[in-house]
């Protein structure tokens, strides 16, 4: 029974060592892809914003003065 026990010890050791080292290599994946990322402006409600129109689609034909 002793070989059992010291099985399953050794087993939440390595599992605790592999949770240990995901857990590091993630923060620094995550460091590595935050370098390039830029911060975000912060809208809040009624902020005014200036919108593209060139990728929408409408079913109806937008005025001229619209269009362009």
């Amino acid at each position: 029974m002793e070989k059992t026990t010291e099985f399953v010890e050794r087993m939440k050791k390595v599992q605790e060592e592999a949770e240990a080292a995901l857990k590091r290599i993630q923060k620094e994946m995550k460091q590595q892809a935050d370098k390039g990322r830029k911060k975000m402006e912060v809208w809040k409600v009624r902020d005014r914003v200036i919108l593209s129109t060139k990728n929408l689609v409408f079913k109806e034909k937008l005025a001229k003065k619209l269009a362009d």
